[in-house]
């Protein structure tokens, strides 16, 4: 079972989120919500965490494919729902670049398999987006 504590640090919104290992992140709300900006706010952890979910499954699967990747970086949108309480995400992209001298087919594969088949926030996200993805190869 995963455990999350989440504490309130100010007499707003500003929490302080920590797992089991003492690791923390900051979450906010917006200043129109009342909030001030000084963290993520909840919905875009759910980017941050397609990210970096689908970022250690590609990772993953290029070093059993003995491809160079020197870098990744990765940039996720989202769209939500407007007028809609709760306001779900409707469509989700990811934009991997990789740094390194890859193999096109092996990388476009290894995209996909870790947004369409191996990263868990993908497939909960999938339940109420369309979730794309798009690659690019950066060889400097």
């Amino acid at each position: 079972m995963v455990k999350i504590e989440i504490n309130r640090i100010d007499q707003d919104f500003r929490m302080e989120a920590l797992n089991e290992m003492g690791k923390s992140i900051i979450m906010d709300a917006g200043g129109a919500d009342g909030g001030h900006d000084s963290g993520f706010r909840p919905m875009q952890l759910l980017l941050a965490a397609m990210g970096g979910c689908s970022a250690i499954d590609l990772i993953s699967i290029l070093r059993k494919q003995r491809e160079p990747l020197r870098d990744l970086k990765i940039t996720v949108t989202g769209e939500r729902q407007q007028g809609m309480v709760p306001a779900l995400y409707t469509e989700v992209h990811a934009h991997f670049r990789l740094y390194g001298n890859i193999n096109k087919e092996k990388a476009g594969r290894a995209v996909q398999l870790s947004v369409e088949k191996y990263c868990s926030v993908a497939k909960t996200l999938e339940k109420t987006a369309t979730v794309t993805h798009s690659f690019e190869i950066i060889n400097e």
